[in-house]
């Protein structure tokens, strides 16, 4: 009987997990944004050289090219309890996620330099 108290303990304590999805590393940032580009100097060929190539390229009305970056990221944590298996006859599982979207938005001028950027931040 001890033995078999032991090993529900054992598993009771094996079963409680918590799973947490790593978030890859990003230069596209606020802080990297507003300490690298200068509007009216940082040029397209910078821009590309720190954050890479934009999600989308368009044109505006003024047929200046306009460049758009998207970050998302999505964290999940999810917590299960073997004990509830043992005591109450289910296995349930508590889970959490937050999701962050990062939008920015650069104008260039004719001359291929920073005109003017938006940025555009969400937590949800």
């Amino acid at each position: 009987m001890k033995k078999i108290f032991c090993l529900l303990l054992l598993l009771s304590l094996l079963g409680c997990s918590s799973t947490t999805v790593p978030q890859q590393k990003s230069n596209l940032t606020v802080g990297v944004i507003k300490s690298e580009v200068v509007k009216g100097s940082t040029t397209q060929t910078e821009i590309l050289g720190i954050f890479g190539a934009p999600n989308m390229i368009t044109k505006n009305r003024a047929d200046n090219e306009v460049w758009s970056y998207n970050k998302m990221s999505s964290e999940s944590a999810q917590k299960s309890g073997f004990e509830n298996f043992l005591f109450v006859g289910s296995n349930s599982a508590l889970s959490s996620s937050t999701t962050s979207s990062f939008d920015w938005i650069i104008t260039f001028d004719e001359n291929d330099i920073v005109e003017d950027y938006s940025l555009i931040s969400s937590v949800y």
